[in-house]
């Protein structure tokens, strides 16, 4: 192989426009931003992915719904551990008192 002539440069050439394509085609894939020909970066805007802003919108409210249920039931564990764990009996006490006058 003559590593002067112009086979060999336009192999290069070659090889390094399909590297390029393929590192953009494996960048887009993964949401990074793309290269220019220049070497700059392409950033994303805003509206390139709608649906991914979407399915934020929709985890977060979600992650609220669930931060309240797990609040909640903390409290009602806290209560459960309290009652469990009432060695004086007060509580039984304090629910005799609420059930009112034995007849």
């Amino acid at each position: 192989m003559h590593f002067g002539g112009p086979n060999f440069v336009i192999a290069i050439v070659a090889l390094m426009t399909v590297g390029w394509l393929v590192n953009n085609w494996i960048r887009a894939k993964h949401g990074y931003p793309l290269e220019d020909e220049w070497g700059g970066k392409s950033a994303l805007t805003d509206g390139d992915y709608p649906e991914a802003e979407r399915k934020i919108m929709l985890l977060s409210n979600d992650n609220e719904a669930l931060n309240g249920k797990i609040g909640r039931l903390e409290e009602r564990v806290a209560v459960l551990e309290r009652i469990v764990t009432d060695k004086a009996g007060r509580l039984s006490e304090e629910i005799e008192a609420l059930r009112g006058p034995s007849n």
